[in-house]
């Protein structure tokens, strides 16, 4: 289950990412991080993770280096 996951993820990287251009406030990016942990902790704990970074990247949240745990 973890390879679609990653697949579509990359697919949003080169297909919709570079027409929107750099918008997220933490590197590595959220569909970086995404692919890191769904890479390193499977689909569901890597999901999660996910989920949980892009809650909080918004204007009002945090920013900076934000690495998968």
């Amino acid at each position: 289950m973890s390879r679609p996951l990653i697949l579509l993820v990359r697919a949003y990287q080169l297909g919709i990412s570079p027409l929107l251009g750099p918008r997220c406030r933490y590197t590595p990016s959220c569909s970086q991080y995404a692919v890191e942990a769904i890479g390193k902790y499977g689909a569901a704990r890597g999901g999660w993770l996910t989920i949980r970074r892009l809650c909080r990247c918004h204007p009002w949240g945090g920013c900076g280096h934000d690495p998968v745990p």
